[in-house]
């Protein structure tokens, strides 16, 4: 039944445009869709201003002057694009010389053998840092240490991809994600209140907590669940080069390297404390308070240039940076990688700016919002429910991002229409879009993680590989979501002064 279901999502997602054509033909729908509604004179309250408000039409002469005139001030402009290309001068640059590769083999190799499997699964996590190179790094590495220590490559493999897919959302620093998550739902929020902001540290409490969730119940799953049913490894299943393979270990050069990048890290932390902690200090706000404040308003900025601190450190040891010229060069390369990003930009944001010049936003969320009230469907369970479609919109949509475009313009306005906070609203979509990222077939690495279990076994196909990473996925979806449930209900923030509510 579930292999049924997998095949059609499959099928579906693959019949999907690309994201880029995905948006143009969701701007040119809502050109139609506000013609359309133009003739019914459709109108209602605003939620802000209280005045009476109408769909306006695209295809007018004010429309086709929007559109032409606004094109550059929406790509330009898009909250997200500054802030990702700016965390990425910095998360890029580690990644290049070679640090964030090194901390997460450091973090798995050195591990005591009791606690290997929490190691891979944290480093999963907080390797989401290095984006696509956690995908490529952790599984793999994970199924040598496990083979090594004589238990099933496949349940180190499945560890290590559920810390890195089901865990991308959290962390125990702020990433490029949160930064890009939390400009889309500002872009979004600020249509709907002036005041409406959402920072890249609004989820950071509840997604501390969940890297040490993600870490005991992903054991507990591999340990508990994944391995007994995978059974003692057959190394005859494998590939005839498996029994060679070798452990290799961090060279003196590359220790030195963690070694003075940690020093290098904790210095700057120290210097940044001292523009936080005393009491007049200037990060903090006019009556001295951290929230808000503008240590909190810049972070994003402290954040990069914490990266670029540690990154230099860690190149001049290694002679990854040899020469001042190397530092730019490695951040123009890991631009390179943001190209696909910046494209799926410029027609993503175009979409949303279409979408709230008709007013069309603003007239689903207010009715929306109507009708929830209506039948008394607010509080958890109407958040519970808006979880289990992003989780299920996920299994077709695998860009979180993209899905969170397509999204937030409807259900941010909604809910904060019902007074929920936009950023805890934020932190509801995350937790969908993370749990289900390892079992849809829409994944991208889905077939590299084939293919690194299939080194172990030759037989193993997507089956396997969906029935290894299932109860990863429920699991993690179900735990999530009644923490979140608690953790409101208990009213602890879920980020610095934030909280369910507006």
């Amino acid at each position: 039944m579930f292999s049924r279901f997998l095949d059609f999502v499959e099928r579906a997602g693959n019949k999907l445009p690309h994201p880029f054509m995905l948006f143009v033909y969701l701007a040119l729908g809502i050109i139609g869709i506000s013609w359309i509604i133009s003739f019914f004179n459709v109108s209602f309250e605003h939620p802000e201003t209280g005045e009476m408000e109408q769909i306006q039409s695209m295809v007018s002469a004010e429309g086709i002057e929007y559109i032409i005139s606004s094109m550059l001030d929406n790509f330009t402009g898009f909250a997200p694009l500054g802030l990702v290309l700016v965390m990425m001068f910095g998360i890029g640059l580690a990644q290049k010389v070679g640090l964030i590769e090194t901390f997460m083999k450091k973090t798995i190799l050195n591990a005591p053998k009791s606690l290997v499997t929490y190691a891979v699964i944290a480093t999963g996590i907080i390797g989401n840092l290095a984006s696509d190179a956690a995908f490529v790094i952790v599984p793999p590495l994970a199924a040598m240490v496990f083979y090594a220590l004589g238990r099933h490559p496949l349940a180190g493999i499945a560890a290590g991809f559920a810390g890195v897919g089901a865990g991308f959302t959290a962390n125990v620093i702020i990433t490029g994600t949160d930064a890009l998550l939390a400009g889309i739902s500002t872009e979004v929020a600020s249509n709907v209140s002036s005041e409406a902001f959402v920072t890249p540290v609004d989820n950071w409490y509840f997604m501390l907590f969940s890297v040490l969730m993600l870490m005991f119940i992903g054991t507990w799953i591999t340990e508990k669940i994944i391995e007994p049913r995978l059974g003692k490894y057959d190394p005859s299943l494998g590939e005839a080069d498996v029994k060679d393979q070798k452990l290799e270990e961090i060279t003196p050069e590359k220790n030195r390297g963690l070694r003075n990048a940690g020093i290098a890290g904790l210095v700057y932390l120290a210097l940044v404390s001292l523009l936080i902690v005393p009491g007049n200090a200037i990060l903090r706000g006019e009556d001295g308070e951290i929230v808000p404040s503008p240590f909190l308003e810049n972070i994003v900025p402290i954040i990069l240039f914490f990266f670029i601190v540690v990154a230099i450190s860690y190149g001049l040891t290694v002679k990854a940076i040899e020469r001042t010229r190397d530092i730019p060069e490695y951040m123009a390369d890991a631009m390179k990688d943001m190209s696909g990003y910046i494209v799926l930009i410029f027609a993503a944001s175009q979409f949303i700016a279409y979408f709230e010049w008709t007013n069309l936003g603003a007239f689903i969320a207010v009715s929306g919002a109507e009708t929830l009230t209506n039948i008394n469907f607010t509080g958890l369970p109407v958040i519970v429910a808006f979880i289990l479609l992003a989780a299920l919109l996920n299994m077709f949509i695998f860009s979180g991002s993209a899905q969170w475009v397509l999204m937030a313009p409807i259900f941010i306005p909604m809910f904060m229409a019902l007074q929920y906070d936009p950023a805890f609203v934020q932190l509801a979509y995350r937790i969908a879009d993370s749990s289900t990222n390892i079992i849809t077939p829409l994944n991208p690495y889905v077939p590299m993680v084939l293919a690194f279990m299939k080194r172990y076994d030759k037989s193993a196909g997507f089956g396997t590989l969906f029935a290894i990473m299932l109860p990863y996925s429920l699991i993690f979806l179900t735990v999530w979501i009644l923490i979140l449930v608690v953790w409101t209900m208990i009213g602890l923030p879920i980020g610095p002064g934030v909280g369910m509510n507006l």
